[in-house]
C-alpha cells in the first residue's frame, strides 16, 4: 500500500500526530495501513518513550535494538520538533494548516498550554479533525471529576468493571491482555476520525474527536451494564450466572473453548458427547441451571474429551453443529492456516533486524489493495523532507533550526 504505487482508501489524507506509548500510535498505524500519510511528531533527542522499551534485541550485526517501537509505528514519517520553542510551534501550526487530522494522546491540557489545541488550530484550518485520546475525556461539556487523572491501560480496565470479572472467584482480579484498553481506545479513535471525515464531506467543517479510554472500556463491558440494569445482579469473577457451559475444557493435548448460549445448542452438545439424557435433566435444561451446575457439566465434558486431542474434539463438536475452537498458543496462531489464508501477518521490514512479523490491521475491504508495510522510521528520519517539501523552508533555514534544537 505504501511501497507500491497503490494506496488504500485514505490516500491523500494527511495525519499529524503528537503521540506516545500505544493508544495514539496504534490509532495512527491503523490510518497508515489504510493509506494515510502519518507524520509522527517526536521530541528531539529521545522521541517516543517506546523507542527505549523492550523487548530488547540484538541485530545480526550486534547492534542493540529496542523492539517496543516496532509494534505500533510502521509506515509513518518521523519529524523531530521541539514544541516548547516558538519556532517549533510555528512549524506545527503551519503543518496543521495543511493536514486533515491531528491526533494527540498527551495528558489533558498539554496541547492547550502549548497553544496547539483544537480551538487554536481550527481557526487556522476550519476543516481540521482534531482527535484527542485521554484517560477520562477532555470536552468541557462532559467534564467529570477524574478528567485530570493520569491513566494507563490497566487503570481504565480496572475502573470499567472488566478487571472485576476476569479471573477466579477465590483470587484477586487480574488484567486481560497487555494494552487492551490502549488498543481498543485507539481503534475507537480511528473509527471516530472516519465519522468526522465523512461528516466533513457534508458540512465542510472539522470538529474535535474526544476519545476516553475509560468510556471505551465501559462500552466494551456492555454486557455487565445490561445485566445489572435488567436483573440488579453484579457479575461475579470466575462464575457465569446466566449461560453455560462456557469456558475452556481439558482434552489430551490442551484445551477446547466453547460457549453454549441457547438450549437447542445444549441439546446438540449433549447428543454429540453421547449424553442425550442431559438434554432435559433439571440440572442442565436451562442456561441458569447449567451455569449453577458448571462443575458437574465440566466433569462430563472433560471425561468425554479425555481420550481425544483438542482437534479431534473440535471436529466432533463441529459435526454436531456446536461452535468450538482449540485454545492456541501464539506459535499455533502464527502457523494457523486460517491466519495465513487471511494474510493476517505482515512482514514489516526493519533496517537492523530484517523482516519482522507483525499482526495486520483487521479491516479488510474488497476493493482496496493489500497492506504493504514500510519500516518504522528512525528518529527524525523525515524532518528535512517534511519541512522542505511541505513548508518550503530553505536548507539554510533548516540548518538554523537544527542548530537551535528546534528539530
Amino acid at each position: 500500500m505504501h511501497s507500491s504505487d497503490q494506496r488504500g482508501p485514505l490516500k491523500g489524507i494527511r495525519v499529524l500526530s503528537v503521540e506516545q506509548f500505544i493508544t495514539g500510535p496504534y490509532c495512527t498505524q491503523l490510518l497508515a495501513d489504510a493509506g494515510a500519510e502519518v507524520i509522527k511528531i517526536e521530541r528531539p533527542g529521545s522521541g517516543d518513550p517506546r523507542r527505549g522499551m523492550g523487548p530488547y534485541l540484538e541485530s545480526p550485526s550486534g547492534k542493540p535494538v529496542s523492539g517496543g517501537f516496532i509494534q505500533y509505528n510502521r509506515s509513518k514519517k518521523s519529524l523531530t520538533l521541539n514544541l516548547a520553542s516558538e519556532a517549533g510551534k510555528d512549524i506545527f501550526r503551519d503543518l496543521a494548516g495543511q493536514s486533515d487530522v491531528v491526533v494527540e494522546n498527551l495528558r489533558p491540557g498539554s496541547m492547550k498550554k502549548l497553544g496547539l489545541d483544537y480551538s487554536t488550530l481550527s481557526e487556522i484550518n476550519p476543516g481540521l479533525i482534531y482527535a484527542a485520546i485521554s484517560g477520562f475525556g477532555q470536552l468541557e461539556d462532559y467534564a467529570g471529576p477524574y478528567q485530570q487523572w493520569p491513566a494507563l491501560d490497566i487503570v481504565s480496565e480496572a475502573m470499567s468493571g472488566i478487571m472485576h470479572i476476569v479471573g477466579f472467584e477465590d483470587r484477586p482480579p487480574t488484567y486481560t491482555i497487555y494494552g487492551m484498553a490502549d488498543i481498543y481506545a485507539g481503534l475507537v479513535n480511528a473509527l471516530s476520525i472516519m465519522l468526522a471525515l465523512f461528516q466533513r464531506q457534508v458540512t465542510g467543517r472539522g470538529q474535535m474527536v474526544d476519545t476516553s479510554m475509560y468510556d471505551s472500556m465501559v462500552s466494551l463491558n456492555e454486557r455487565s451494564v445490561a445485566l445489572h440494569s435488567l436483573t440488579g445482579e453484579t457479575p461475579v469473577r470466575g462464575r457465569e450466572r446466566v449461560l453455560g457451559p462456557r469456558g475452556a475444557y481439558a482434552a489430551q493435548d490442551g484445551y477446547v473453548a466453547l460457549n453454549i448460549p441457547t438450549d437447542d445448542m445444549w441439546a446438540r452438545l449433549a447428543r454429540a458427547i453421547g449424553r442425550e439424557d442431559l438434554v432435559d435433566n433439571p440440572r442442565c435444561a436451562k442456561g441458569p441451571d447449567r451455569a449453577e451446575n458448571d462443575a458437574f457439566i465440566r466433569s462430563v465434558l472433560e471425561d468425554w474429551m479425555s481420550t481425544m486431542t483438542k482437534r479431534e474434539a473440535v471436529s466432533a463438536l463441529h459435526e454436531a453443529g456446536v461452535p468450538a475452537g482449540p485454545v492456541q498458543t501464539i506459535e499455533e496462531v502464527l502457523a494457523c492456516p486460517q491466519v495465513q489464508a487471511r494474510k493476517m501477518l505482515l512482514d514489516v521490514p526493519h533496517p537492523d533486524l530484517g523482516p519482522v512479523k507483525m499482526a495486520r490491521s483487521p479491516m479488510r475491504l474488497s476493493d482496496s489493495p493489500e497492506v504493504v508495510a514500510d519500516p518504522p522510521p528512525s528518529l527524525g528520519e523525515h524532518s528535512e523532507e517534511i519541512i522542505a517539501d511541505l513548508l518550503g523552508y530553505s536548507q539554510d533555514h533548516i540548518t538554523d533550526l537544527r542548530e537551535q534544537g528546534v528539530i
